[in-house]
């Protein structure tokens, strides 16, 4: 008994087992499998209509870019002996969609319809966009007494409603793209900016903007490395949102004379060409109204399909 006793207990492995969970990992940190733009991508395919209507844009834009070679008549080439063609009567001279009161080809100048509104409905968002976020982060940035008043700017100007803006530039500046740009520029981008200084005002305060202070980064690498970057998603969902309304903006404008001059060939002179001769040729009025109203639509519905897609806690 004495020597079992005075002898030394060695522990052995077995000893020591794990009770409960194995813990050993939990402080691994994976990264993601996905990140914010692919989960976006993910859940926004799981939308068949927002994808037919996507595909649909995409087929638009190359319309916009390559309709002019998919013909052999030119926009703005003239034939009086064959006007009035519908479209059963113009496929077999090469005229798909039919011709005009001047015997211009519908399709050249739905393409290039569509070409013109596109090209003006983009450059006019890149501005707003520009304009509108470097305003909207400046002004919540600082924020005091230098948010106070830029936020009242933006305010005051938008009292007035933009279309009378709009209208008066063009009276004043006369008819052009490069007018209904500049016209409508000037009043879109206040959305922007009130967007974008509320997105900025929720993150300014953040962890990681603060630990980018505190390491010395300045107002510009802040706003492009991390404000800018978070409002990203809000951005893209309105400008998906605003491009139809430029768009309509501009085919009311030309409808009533104040748009994009003749002979050029914008949705709006299109729909009113064919207004002026429904009673007799409705084809030339049903075509570019269908027409402006599935590109409004598409982007409509893109939209929205992006907002749940990148903002899914919004979704009800």
């Amino acid at each position: 008994m004495s020597n079992s006793t005075n002898e030394k207990y060695i522990p052995t492995a077995e000893d020591f087992k794990i009770v409960g969970p194995d813990t050993a990992q939990n402080e691994v940190i994976y990264k993601p499998s996905l990140t914010f733009w692919q989960d976006g991508w993910r859940r926004f395919k799981k939308n068949k209509l927002a994808l037919s209507f996507l595909a649909l844009t995409v087929f638009f834009a190359f319309l916009a870019i390559f309709g002019q070679h998919l013909t052999k008549y030119s926009y703005r080439a003239q034939d009086l002996t064959q006007k009035f063609l519908s479209p059963s009567q113009g496929i077999k001279t090469g005229h798909y969609l039919g011709t005009d009161n001047l015997g211009r080809d519908l399709f050249a100048r739905l393409s290039q319809g569509i070409r013109i509104s596109m090209e003006l409905s983009i450059v006019t968002a890149i501005i707003c966009v520009i304009f509108g976020t470097v305003y909207g982060a400046i002004s919540a940035y600082f924020g005091g007494i230098i948010d106070t008043i830029m936020t009242r700017i933006v305010e005051i100007l938008m009292i007035i409603p933009s279309m009378i803006y709009i209208i008066l530039l063009m009276v004043v500046m006369g008819n052009s793209v490069k007018t209904i740009i500049i016209a409508m520029s000037l009043t879109r981008w206040l959305g922007y900016s009130l967007l974008v200084r509320g997105e900025v005002l929720k993150i300014k305060e953040s962890e990681f903007v603060l630990a980018s202070k505190s390491l010395g980064g300045n107002f510009i690498w802040i706003t492009l490395r991390h404000l800018i970057p978070n409002t990203l998603s809000v951005i893209i969902i309105r400008l998906t949102t605003d491009i139809p309304n430029i768009i309509f903006t501009e085919a009311f404008l030309s409808f009533i004379g104040l748009g994009v001059p003749i002979p050029q060939a914008s949705l709006g002179n299109l729909v009113f060409d064919g207004f002026i001769n429904m009673d007799s040729y409705p084809y030339l009025f049903v075509i570019p109204a269908v027409l402006i109203s599935l590109i409004t639509l598409a982007f409509n519905i893109v939209g929205d399909a992006l907002n749940d897609a990148l903002n899914p806690k919004l979704r009800s």
